[in-house]
């Protein structure tokens, strides 16, 4: 039984499509500018413990400009936030009947027990999706899977069509599965805003005896 993020990468490294990724990912590095830092690629997974997942927030890719990425889907480190995060900030404001005056840096979330984690942990710059397909998706399809064996409450937020086919691995009846379209501009009014899904997590865990995220700082 596999009881930490390190033993689950000490396992996958061991299997050939992770070790074929591995060598793709560094040449990646060594030939272009790629996102997140390479340090940082497995950030997710160690800022935020398994044995302390509360919530599994599920993007796609890293952001694929400078400054941005920092191993922690949705978050950044700049001034300039993404749609994306800004429509998320912006639901949160309505969902929670609070102000947010935010930077973009979910830290203090991972640090709380939300698993930020992308389907792909790695980006070559301007040009999103570029590492989509060489065995980032088995990675975190594992990841998924092995999260839906902790029998403790957890909730996962899934937006976007991307993140919603994922749902076929969580089946846990501990387990709450939330879901909408993305909070990108091109979907957002589709779905996602108007979705709750801050309280609907913190309404989850209180009733399972489990202490609510702090999601505004």
């Amino acid at each position: 039984m596999i009881t930490s993020f390190k033993e689950f990468i000490d396992q996958e490294s061991k299997k050939e499509y992770y070790i074929n990724l591995k060598k793709f990912v560094q040449e990646e590095y060594q030939n272009y500018r790629c996102y997140p830092p390479y340090k940082n690629i497995f950030h997710a997974l160690s800022i935020t413990p398994l044995s302390k997942v509360k919530v599994v927030i599920l993007g796609q890719d890293p952001y694929h400009e400078e400054n941005q990425a920092h191993g922690l889907a949705f978050s950044v480190l700049c001034d300039k936030l993404p749609p994306s995060l800004i429509n998320i900030y912006k639901e949160m404001s309505d969902d929670l009947k609070q102000e947010v005056h935010q930077n973009g840096d979910l830290t203090y979330l991972a640090l709380q027990g939300v698993l930020l984690l992308n389907t792909s942990l790695t980006v070559r710059e301007h040009l999103a999706n570029s590492h989509s397909n060489k065995g980032w998706e088995i990675f975190t399809d594992n990841c998924l899977k092995l999260l839906n064996e902790q029998n403790r409450p957890i909730v996962y937020i899934l937006w976007g069509r991307n993140a919603i086919s994922k749902k076929r691995f969580l089946n846990n009846p501990m387990h709450l599965v939330l879901t909408s379209s993305h909070p990108s501009p091109l979907s957002a009014y589709n779905g996602f805003f108007g979705s709750k899904p801050f309280s609907k997590t913190n309404k989850f865990l209180k009733e399972h005896g489990v202490e609510e995220i702090k999601w505004i700082k």
